[in-house]
């Protein structure tokens, strides 16, 4: 059973949930999510997790934690989750969880990848799929496939190609996850 955590528009929430994958709880750390309105539209709990509802964030990572457990959740997937998780979340939810990032790790962490691709001026970036420890993007990496920069290529032009292949490679890794 699969918890999705997400903080926009949910477009690799609805690859997941078109895939046909067992998701049984979407959670968000932003109340007017879009991806929020794609889980209820396929009939999935939705809990929103606003860091400003509680005292402190490893309260609110432990709350989500549990929150998941409850839903009988094995594995969190990070689909555009725009929060680091706290140590306390993998205390009591485990690492079972995986990260998907628009470009190559460890060579562009953070949250701004497609941008410092472009600044870095290198030949291609990636969709990467990887699992997620306490740090920013340092999980080990579970599989990545290359995409082209071209030229006059923007943020916006790449953004488009690499989730088109997240769209895709997301899914296939978390169908074989959860095979294992």
């Amino acid at each position: 059973m699969i918890g999705v955590l997400v903080s926009g528009k949910g477009t690799n929430l609805q690859a997941l949930i078109d895939a046909g994958l067992p998701i049984v709880a979407v959670a968000s750390s932003r109340p007017g999510a879009r991806a929020l309105d794609r889980a209820r539209a396929a009939d999935i709990p939705v809990r929103t997790f606003d860091a400003a509802r509680f005292a402190t964030r490893d309260e609110r990572d432990e709350a989500l934690a549990h929150w998941l457990l409850e839903r009988r959740c094995e594995l969190a997937v990070l689909a555009g989750y725009m929060h680091v998780l706290r140590p306390r979340f993998f205390e009591v939810f485990g690492h079972q969880v995986v990260n998907t990032h628009s470009a190559p790790l460890p060579e562009f962490p953070g949250a701004h990848p497609i941008e410092d691709v472009l600044a870095a001026g290198v030949a291609e970036t990636a969709a990467t799929v990887h699992w997620v420890d306490e740090g920013v993007d340092t999980g080990a990496v579970i599989r990545r496939e290359s995409v082209a920069v071209v030229p006059g290529d923007t943020a916006a032009s790449l953004r488009v190609r690499v989730q088109a292949v997240e769209h895709r490679l997301l899914p296939e890794v978390v169908r074989e996850l959860i095979a294992a």
